[in-house]
């Protein structure tokens, strides 16, 4: 196990900021952490980290303790921050070569150059980074999380600041690495597209507790955003908007309304029951139904509730 937190809690002046977080993860997952801001994933990872000591409940990285064993746990994972640090006055080749000897690894001018090459980077610019774009230097920030060959990336917003076409080439490089190496990467990020192309499991923050866990499919295809909800025109005023077997009517704009059905009902059921309640329906269309649904429907305060 990657990493295993059962029950996580976090208190900071006598404020209760984690109030139970759970994440496991295996060797070639690629796990998306997803909540509103304040929802504690920063605070989350930091905690993996070893940055923050948990208040309550079990944390395990690469099975040591991320508090006790910092320094073992930071040999064998890299991480981007969101906020990734570098020395401007260098150019990328110089600062890949530093950051590489604090793991007392020496590399040699080929194994810089592949490096740079891997996400993306012209491995002959010799550019101070000071030039760089945000997109190069997220870019350079991921060769930086990679020298230490890690087990376990823990990466925070790694796209933020790329074009489509670089983010697909960021893609494309973790995928990689969990296919051929079996590293696991662990994603922070609000781009649910990100997530919807590359992660396995997914733990969805609201108000510093997990409020869902599990793999991406079997949640999108046993919750709410299973494609249950629907968008139908009616060609005059229902008489009656209240049922009983698994339709709950949403929202009315107009001659537009829309509805919910329970993952116990079929569509064809509830047609049947809406006629026999003498919805004159003209139209239908299928809604969301996606990720951004489930996320939407699990971080509000009612869900939360």
């Amino acid at each position: 196990m990657l990493i295993e937190i059962d029950g996580l809690e976090l208190s900071l002046h006598q404020r209760l900021i984690l109030a139970g977080v759970n994440l496991h993860m295996q060797p070639g997952d690629i796990y998306g952490l997803l909540g509103p801001n304040g929802a504690g994933k920063s605070t989350t990872m930091s905690v993996l980290n070893g940055l923050r000591q948990a208040s309550s409940g079990h944390v395990s990285v690469l099975e040591m303790d991320p508090w006790t064993q910092r320094r073992e746990v930071h040999r064998q994972i890299g991480v981007l921050p969101e906020q990734a640090g570098f020395y401007d006055w260098m150019n990328a080749q110089d600062y890949l070569r530093w950051f590489a000897e604090l793991y007392d690894r020496a590399l040699a001018v080929g194994e810089i150059q592949l490096q740079l090459a891997q996400v993306g980077l012209d491995a002959k610019n010799a550019d101070p980074i000071g030039t760089y774009s945000r997109g190069m230097k997220q870019r350079l920030g991921l060769a930086r999380a990679l020298l230490n060959r890690p087990k376990l990336l823990v990466l925070d917003e790694p796209t933020n600041g790329l074009d489509p076409r670089g983010r697909r080439e960021i893609h494309d490089v973790l995928l990689g690495l969990t296919r051929e190496s079996g590293v696991g990467v662990l994603l922070c990020t609000h781009l649910l597209d990100d997530v919807d192309r590359l992660c396995t499991r997914i733990g969805i923050l609201h108000q510093g507790k997990t409020v869902v866990e599990g793999s991406l499919s079997e949640l999108l295809a046993g919750g709410p955003a299973a494609g249950m909800r629907y968008r139908l025109r009616l060609l005059a005023p229902p008489l009656r908007t209240e049922f009983a077997h698994g339709i709950r009517v949403v929202a009315q704009e107009g001659q537009w309304w829309r509805l919910d059905i329970g993952s116990g009902t079929s569509p064809q059921d509830a047609w049947r029951e809406l006629l026999d309640a003498g919805w004159a329906v003209s139209e239908i269309h299928r809604e969301g139904g996606g990720l951004e649904d489930l996320y939407l429907n699990l971080t509000t305060t009612e869900a939360a509730a």
